[in-house]
């Protein structure tokens, strides 16, 4: 899959994550895109989906969902962060 059709969600706007995903829906052809976040974000990941399917492309579904737990090294030593990878078909 092409780079480009993943979308990492951080701290910005949630509704500037949704206009990335309806762009590269209508202008690249695109019919998959994967939606990835970590930690608290997790919950924005969600909302983006199901924003991007209700409000802007109804007929997007869900292909796949993938919950992970990544082992992260820090200042404090190791811990584990939780992990989504949200994949939305046309």
């Amino acid at each position: 899959m092409a780079e480009e059709n993943v979308i990492f969600v951080g701290k910005k706007p949630t509704m500037n994550y949704v206009l990335a995903i309806v762009t590269q829906f209508n202008n690249n052809s695109t019919s998959r895109i994967v939606i990835k976040a970590r930690g608290k974000a997790i919950s924005k990941a969600v909302d983006i989906a199901e924003i991007t399917r209700h409000k802007f492309i109804q007929d997007a579904k869900y292909d796949e969902i993938k919950l992970d737990t990544e082992s992260l090294q820090g200042e404090k030593g190791e811990s584990n962060v939780s992990s989504i990878e949200i994949v939305l078909t046309r």
